[in-house]
């Protein structure tokens, strides 16, 4: 044996003896032993230089359930009222945006008027309504008031109750009073809050709230499906925490949709069934007693006005466009001092009040209008009736931006085209033969009608492709569709387009523009959708992306079955021409000289309504390829049989 491997040898019986000990039983036994852990059983944050307290406390209501509510209360606060949000989307990430030892950045982003809070010194408290996130109880998709909808003893009305019962009397830094606001959800339980109020209760504040979602809101609009909100369905009803996540396998959702043919077998394919709201809307595709129970405007109107209230509507609401407004309408008439119900409307999309809101998509403002409607229009009016000083402010009934002129307007009502003498007139703006748009009425000489082709197969994007989904990522523009370039549907053959002249004055309109649409169809059901446009010069000189823009000022969509009754769908006679009249979102907006006013008119407006198959069946969620046509569509302009915009058109002085 030589030297070498004399070392090899003893090495290798050196290895084999450490390896041997490494894995011995009773070494392995002392070293799992010896090495604990590092994490604590709970860590305990040290806020000692935060400049608030946070306190997550489990509230209980009347029946025994106890709801996540955290509560942030501003350091040395002493008397400081109370601004209340009850929400779905979880109370813990609304009050985390930052990990910050100052209430500012935690609270800046969704749903908070963060510098509202912090310069008025408010205790805020948001909640996770019941069967949300770290409450318990069950979940039930707005849920509706005890009755014949829901048999049992508590609804969003008793549960805040019970809320602000136990925040006055547990929370030793209030005043005592208390306001509720918030968005679109979190808007929606601010106006429950005025059934039976608690007397504790001084303001509530529902922005963009979901009133009637049959109507004019999230589920429906006049009928028709808006089809894109299944995914938050899925998402919402599906678990408690959200975690259920709906899938695609597609980019654009225009394919996802058409690959399926209705609603009712794309949610089938994702298993939406499970989810007891999508079961419901399948069960209630009609404006039966199931939506009209629930439509807030009309509960709101059988009680009596006990709170003030600010409404808050945006003009570009995506989402929610219908419920602000028909809750003024209800309640406004009731209002006999004039200091209960207040109207906020803003050039916004759905939320934009509570962000920097210099410009929506391509459109600027020119200033600010989200911080100066929170400074100069919310600040005030929530101190008014929730600090002890009872600061003096004489808030405007009625806060409404001007888009065209970019001017807040302050009025006595709504709608008013100025602070007197300027009430709206209802003006028709013709369609005429040639596609011209006028105030004159067809001659009895003109072309009777026009005619496309509306072929489910194909139908007209609801915006240019690939259509995204709903979202607030910055991947994401889906709040800015109602503002987006119509020019892509403009050149559709499947698009009627009526054009008026150059406008050589301003144009005004303040109110909700009303379709009057005189239309055939070949086939035995169909869907209109009528769009009122301001098209820009065909230059901007400031600006010169928005030369020729084509910005949709008001537009919605008519489910023709529904032409004689909400409750009771009917086919269409074929070929007969037929008078189709319904409500246009409210605007406020002036078309300037140099522009021109457009209308647009269309049987699809796709994905985010479901198709019309243009084949009467008695559920539009089950219908079946084939019975998917085309129709050939008539518009009629003639002297006997005159298609018409009703405008709120106002002469200011």
């Amino acid at each position: 044996m030589t030297l070498s491997n004399h070392y090899a040898q003893r090495l290798s019986l050196l290895v084999a003896s450490v390896c041997a000990l490494s894995f011995s039983p009773a070494v392995f036994a002392q070293s799992t032993t010896t090495l604990p852990s590092e994490s604590p059983a709970q860590v305990k944050p040290v806020t000692d230089t935060f400049d608030y307290s946070r306190r997550d406390v489990m509230i209980p209501m009347r029946d025994g359930i106890k709801l996540h509510t955290v509560i942030l209360v501003p350091k040395g606060a002493k008397n400081a009222p109370i601004l209340l949000t009850r929400t779905p989307y979880n109370a813990s990430d609304l009050t985390s945006h930052a990990n910050s030892s100052h209430l500012g950045p935690i609270l800046e982003g969704y749903d908070n008027a963060t510098d509202v809070i912090i310069e008025g010194g408010y205790i805020r408290v948001i909640q996770d309504v019941r069967g949300k996130y770290g409450s318990e109880g069950d979940y039930v998709m707005n849920r509706p008031l005890h009755g014949p909808l829901n048999p049992t003893s508590v609804d969003h009305a008793t549960d805040t109750y019970d809320t602000i019962d136990w925040l006055v009397k547990n929370l030793g830094e209030s005043n005592g009073k208390v306001g509720i606001l918030g968005i679109s959800y979190d808007g929606f339980t601010p106006l429950m809050a005025l059934v039976n109020p608690h007397p504790a209760l001084k303001v509530s504040v529902p922005m963009n709230p979901m009133v009637d979602g049959w109507m004019g809101d999230d589920w429906f609009h006049n009928g028709a499906f808006r089809e894109q909100n299944m995914p938050y369905i899925y998402e919402q009803d599906g678990t408690r925490d959200n975690s259920a996540k709906w899938w695609t396998a597609h980019f654009d959702d225009y394919d996802v949709f058409m690959e399926a043919g209705s609603a009712g077998e794309l949610g089938r394919r994702h298993g939406l069934e499970q989810m007891g709201f999508w079961r419901k809307i399948l069960e209630h595709p009609s404006y039966d007693s199931f939506w009209q129970q629930q439509a807030m405007d009309k509960i709101l109107a059988a009680q009596p006005l006990k709170v003030p209230m600010m409404l808050v509507h945006s003009l570009w609401d995506q989402e929610d466009i219908y419920g602000a407004i028909a809750v003024y309408k209800a309640l406004k008439p009731k209002d006999t001092s004039n200091d209960k119900v207040f109207l906020v409307m803003g050039p916004w999309h759905h939320g934009q009040e509570i962000e920097d809101a210099y410009s929506l998509g391509a459109i600027k403002f020119g200033s600010d209008t989200g911080t100066y409607f929170r400074q100069h229009i919310l600040a005030p009016f929530l101190a008014k009736y929730l600090k002890d000083e009872n600061p003096e402010h004489d808030a405007a009934p009625v806060y409404a931006y001007e888009t065209g002129t970019n001017h807040w307007r302050e009025l006595p009502s709504w709608p008013a085209g100025c602070k007197s003498g300027c009430a709206p007139k209802p003006t028709p703006l013709y369609l005429n033969a040639g596609l011209k748009l006028s105030i004159n009425a067809p001659a009895s000489s003109d072309a009777p009608f026009d005619e496309y082709i509306s072929d489910p197969a194909k139908p007209v994007p609801f915006r240019a492709r690939p259509s995204q989904p709903i979202g607030y990522t910055t991947e994401l523009t889906w709040a800015q569709w109602l503002v987006d370039d119509q020019r892509e549907a403009s050149g559709r053959p499947d698009v009627l387009v009526y054009t008026s002249d150059v406008l050589t004055k301003p144009t005004k309109i303040s109110g909700q523009p009303i379709a009057n649409i005189i239309a055939s169809t070949s086939g035995s059901d169909s869907d209109w959708v009528v769009k009122l446009i301001d098209v820009y010069p065909d230059e901007v000189a400031s600006q010169p992306n928005l030369g020729g823009y084509q910005l949709m000022i008001s537009a919605d969509i008519f489910r023709g079955r529904y032409r004689e009754s909400f409750e009771t769908p009917k086919p269409i006679a074929s070929d007969k021409p037929l008078h189709y009249r319904f409500n246009l979102p409210t605007a406020n907006h002036v078309f300037l000289p140099g522009h021109r006013i457009m209308v647009q008119i269309q049987s699809s407006w796709f994905p985010l309504y479901d198709r019309n198959p243009q084949t009467f069946v008695p559920n539009i969620f089950w219908a079946k390829p084939f019975d998917y046509r085309k129709a050939t569509q008539h518009i009629y302009h003639s002297a006997g049989e005159p298609s018409f915009i009703e405008l709120p058109l106002v002469t200011v002085p």
